[in-house]
């Protein structure tokens, strides 16, 4: 009688610690998978910033230290390996489009530019996709690192090696929202 008892509570035991560690797996290739979708579209726009560049640039003769600071942070953000890494050059690549829009609306010329508007309503889209990956992202972080960290969940995380995942966080407040285009 005893041994059946035991066996009973080994069954629940191994049951229980199996469903905990699927549930981490999959919580895992969930945040892996939206980990993705933000790559997809980071892609996407340092595919379109060198369009947009290359459109205005005639307009704009005399703007060549803009040009090449966004050259700078779209290959700072490219070469971005962690989490936290591209969190701080996406920041940095967002702060440039800014200034190059700013700049963009002293040239009334562009406002005319079919071209540019489309690559400008197609950045727009894109930087708003981001921003909608990033948070889809952030809350799988946020339920995996919970699931991690409460108990019983921590003590067969800790035995199997699940570790707490950064955010993807933009830290500085000027860069918080999706650049505005307003030609």
């Amino acid at each position: 009688m005893f041994g059946l008892i035991f066996l009973g509570i080994v069954v629940v035991l191994g049951g229980f610690i199996l469903s905990k560690y699927n549930g981490f797996v999959t919580l895992r290739n969930r945040y892996e998978n939206a980990w993705a979708q933000i790559n997809v579209e980071l892609k996407r726009r340092y595919d379109l910033i060198p369009n947009l560049v290359n459109a205005v640039k005639g307009y704009m003769t005399h703007e060549k230290d803009i040009f090449e600071n966004v050259a700078k942070a779209r290959s700072s953000a490219m070469q971005s390996n962690t989490v936290a890494e591209h969190a701080e050059t996406e920041a940095q690549l967002t702060k440039t489009l800014k200034s190059l829009f700013a700049v963009m609306e002293n040239y009334p010329e562009l406002k005319a530019n079919e071209n540019v508007m489309k690559l400008q309503e197609e950045l727009t889209s894109t930087e708003n996709r981001i921003s909608f990956s990033r948070q889809f992202y952030n809350d799988i972080v946020m339920r995996f690192n919970q699931e991690i960290q409460l108990f019983p969940g921590n003590i067969i995380a800790g035995f199997f090696n699940f570790r707490k995942q950064d955010y993807f966080q933009v830290n500085e407040a000027e860069v918080q929202e999706a650049p505005k285009v307003n030609l």
